[in-house]
Parts: C-alpha cells; structure tokens; sequence
C-alpha cells in the first residue's frame, strides 16, 4: 500500500531532470486539484438551482462527464513522482539494496509499456474522436480535447517512469543506498514523526 515518501535531489543529470519534470507534474496537479474545486461548486449549484428555483445547471451531466477525467488524470505522473500510488509492498518492503532496486526497476518497467500501451490507444480513441466531431447529448459538447488530455497526461506518466527506470538503473549500478530522482517509501514512525514536526512548526509560527 501507498505511504508517506521523500525524493533526494543531488544535483546529477537525472536529478535535474527529476526537478523539471516535477516542477510541470505540480502545476498540473495544481490545476487538477482547482477542477476538483470547480466540480464541487458546480455540483452545489446545481443542487441549489434544482432544489431552491427548479432550475439545474444545464448540461450538468455533461459537464461532469467531460471533468472527471481530467480529475483523475492530472495528478497521475505527479503521484507517481512521490510514490503515492497504491501497491501491496509486503514483499518489496523486506528487499534492500540492489535485490530492491531490481525490484522496483522491473515493476516500474511493467507500469512504463502498459502506459506506452495506453498512449497509443487513447490517441487513437480521441484521432476517431476529432474525425468523427464527437460530442456530449445534452449541450453538445466536443469530447475530443479531454480525450486528447488522457494521452497527454499518460504521456507525462511514461516519461515519469522513464526517468524512474533511469534512476533504478544507477542504482543498480552503484548500490547506492539511497538514489536520487526515486521515492523512498518511509516508514509509519518516520511518517508519524514528520507529521508532529509540521504540527509544531505550524504552532511556532
């Protein structure tokens, strides 16, 4: 399962590519997360207009079928980065040093050709898209710009798993106790103690 995690930096090529990379992955997290905000007050005003004047949003299906993709795509390379995504870590949590790189290379390896997979077939769902001029039922609106998005975002992804195979890579090379550019999975005390320690620096200031 996912947990708490840090990312060290050391200034190497892989390092710096790791920060820019993640410095685009955040603003587009950052505009996921301000979507999410816009789907919450756009369902609470359709909720007040059907209920208070009997007049819901309209083309609110519509609306909601077009963002949550982009709700649920936007943060995915950005989690990534962080090792936020859920995973059953009983067996690679008892590895360490290369037998653990190894195996975070080979899974990382799985998760890089199934998105390269599903790059080329989303691209293809959403080029049938453009052709064809697909739209919503209600309001008509054009479903081929967030089918489009997917791609771009799983693009995003298979570019962060790349840089993630880079890393393991140098790992294994260098036994390298903690690499750069990867997550390292903390543990429940480590995440317990961090928490308190922003709790306390919240309280100081």
């Amino acid at each position: 399962m996912s947990g708490g995690s840090t990312v060290r930096e050391d200034g190497s090529a892989v390092s710096r590519v790791d920060v820019l990379l993640h410095k685009v992955e955040s603003l587009l997290n950052l505009i996921g997360g301000l979507v999410i905000l816009g789907v919450m007050l756009l369902s609470v005003a359709n909720i007040v207009g059907r209920t208070v004047f009997n007049m819901p949003v309209p083309g609110y299906i519509d609306w909601m079928m077009q963002l949550v993709p982009v709700m649920a795509f936007m943060g995915l390379a950005y989690v990534q980065r962080l090792g936020g995504h859920i995973r059953m870590d009983l067996v690679v949590g008892a590895l360490k040093g290369r037998v653990l790189w190894a195996a975070e290379f080979a899974g990382v390896l799985i998760m890089f050709l199934v998105s390269l997979a599903l790059v080329f077939g989303t691209w293809d769902h959403a080029a049938r898209s453009i052709r064809n001029g697909d739209s919503t039922t209600d309001i008509h609106l054009p479903t081929a710009p967030i089918k489009a998005l997917v791609t771009v975002m799983l693009t995003l992804f298979a570019l962060r798993c790349a840089l993630q195979l880079w890393a393991y890579w140098r790992a294994l090379r260098s036994g390298a106790e903690v690499p750069a550019a990867v997550p390292m999975i903390e543990t429940a005390e480590a995440q317990a103690r961090a928490e308190a320690e922003t709790v306390s620096d919240a309280e100081r200031a």
